[in-house]
């Protein structure tokens, strides 16, 4: 692992760089780390229930995201600065988590 406080290319960088790299930012430092090998790690069948529901709030934010009837009910509904996306996301998590 890697890291610096004065690299100017690294500065305001953060993510993945394809699958072999990783920066992030802790305070003003930039650290560098080896992409993490996830292929041996196995999901609890929790985590793996979380997942399924999640990826059904995704489908109906994206849903109401798209359908420009449903979007408009929920634009009424929500706060400024908020997204209808997340808004409708967040509804679906709070009655079926």
């Amino acid at each position: 692992m890697a890291h610096t406080t004065k690299n100017i290319l690294l500065h305001q960088l953060r993510g993945q760089i394809g699958k072999q790299l990783v920066v992030k930012q802790y305070g003003n430092k930039t650290v560098v780390t080896r992409y993490p090998d996830m292929s041996r790690i196995k999901p609890t069948p929790s985590q793996v229930k979380r997942r399924k529901l999640f990826g059904k709030a995704v489908d109906f934010a994206r849903y109401i995201n798209n359908n420009p009837q449903q979007k408009a009910v929920y634009a009424k509904r929500v706060k400024k600065g908020q997204s209808v996306y997340h808004f409708a996301l967040k509804e679906y998590l709070q009655k079926n988590g």
